[in-house]
């Protein structure tokens, strides 16, 4: 590794080190999240992060799910959102 990676790869560490460590236990008291609310999430994602920016009770991905279904729910919302990657898949048209 050349220093320049280096010195990053120690700034992330140190900035990473200084993160706020937070309690989940309250969070886990209700029945997990699964596949559908993942899906919601996802959809609702871009406007629960810029509310997420003034507000300090409002997350854009819940704590408490049950994993990969939940994960998979939520990628999808946001892929929804987003496009799913139709712009990414429409074939160019050749110019005469």
């Amino acid at each position: 590794m050349n220093k320049r990676a280096l010195l990053l790869l120690g700034m992330v560490f140190l900035t990473l080190s200084c993160a706020e460590v937070v309690a989940i236990d309250p969070s886990v008291t209700t029945v997990p999240y699964g596949f559908w609310s993942g899906l919601l999430h996802g959809i609702i994602a871009p406007f629960s992060f810029v509310i997420s920016l003034f507000k300090e009770d409002i997350a854009v991905y819940a704590i408490n799910n049950t994993g990969g279904w939940y994960d998979f729910g939520f990628l999808l919302g946001v892929g929804t959102f987003l496009g799913g990657g139709s712009k990414g898949a429409s074939r160019r048209k050749k110019r005469d």
